[in-house]
């Protein structure tokens, strides 16, 4: 119907010239025709109007038709970039201990006991931290197997004597003197004939680097209980460093040696233990 009333409007406006009878005789005819039904008739497809082109004067130069975008595959699209891609790095290959200078834990107890094993004598100074903090310094002398002395300077007024069997605390202030087995004192595997840590002891800790070696042990067989020993070793000089000693009360203690000598043949009376009880001092 819609179209229809738009073709009425039409025929009116080319009809307008003629005399009104005519016209209301033709508006009269098509009104009759529109309100009568009509048979279905088969429409051509219509043509979709063209968009309204600009005028000439106005037109820009001329565009080139759009390309069609390529068909693509049904696969994962992937993002196109001017920007190249990096280089990709080579793998790092892991660090072993002998590209790192650093040895085995055994190769490190090997080295070790290597060393304490080169000599079997010793003399050295000594500087030792106890747990509450003091330090003390002095001479170490060493005559494997068995023997030892520790001789504090002044003020101090204690050593300690180790004559291969027996270890003596003597105090000359108080005038004290107390003796253990060796077998009782946390050190008695460094005043063996031939040492063998793996074997001496149980071995809890190995730590190796180029500059170091540190080996923790436990000793059960120690006055009172447990002890754990560290003992520093310096790979790159060939020497021992220090050691550290934890009690089984957990006080712990350290001892750092220098000016290593195992040339000299300490003299064997710094080992002698007297019964004869040490003379009283004013010392601190």
């Amino acid at each position: 119907m819609l179209v229809r009333l738009c073709g009425l409007a039409a025929l009116v406006m080319v009809t307008a010239a003629e005399p009104a009878l005519a016209e209301s005789q033709a508006i009269g005819q098509l009104l009759a025709q529109s309100a009568a039904p009509s048979p279905v008739q088969s429409k051509a497809p219509t043509q979709a109007p063209s968009p309204p082109r600009r005028p000439p004067d106005l037109e820009g130069p001329a565009r080139a038709p759009a390309q069609p975008a390529p068909a693509t595959s049904a696969g994962p699209t992937r993002l196109q970039t001017d920007m190249p891609l990096p280089a990709p790095r080579p793998a790092t290959p892991p660090t072993s201990a002998a590209s790192s200078g650093a040895l085995s834990e055994d190769a490190a107890l090997e080295r070790v006991n290597s060393y304490m094993n080169s000599f079997q004598t010793l003399i050295a100074n000594f500087s030792q931290l106890g747990a509450d903090g003091r330090k003390y310094q002095g001479k170490l002398y060493i005559h494997r197997p068995g023997r030892m002395r520790f001789a504090y300077d002044p003020p101090a007024t204690i050593e300690v004597i180790a004559d291969g069997t027996s270890v003596a605390v003597r105090d000359r202030r108080l005038a004290t003197q107390d003796n253990y087995f060796i077998g009782q004192t946390p050190l008695k595997f460094l005043l063996k004939e031939q040492i063998d840590l793996k074997r001496d002891v149980k071995v809890t800790r190995v730590v190796s680097t180029p500059d170091a070696i540190r080996v923790t042990v436990e000793d059960k067989a120690t006055l009172g209980g447990t002890s754990r020993i560290t003992i520093h070793y310096d790979p790159r000089s060939n020497s021992l460093k220090q050691w550290v000693i934890i009690d089984p009360q957990g006080y712990e203690t350290s001892v750092q040696v220098a000016n290593l000598d195992t040339s000299l043949r300490p003299d064997p009376a710094l080992f002698r233990i007297t019964t004869e009880m040490p003379s009283r001092s004013s010392g601190n």
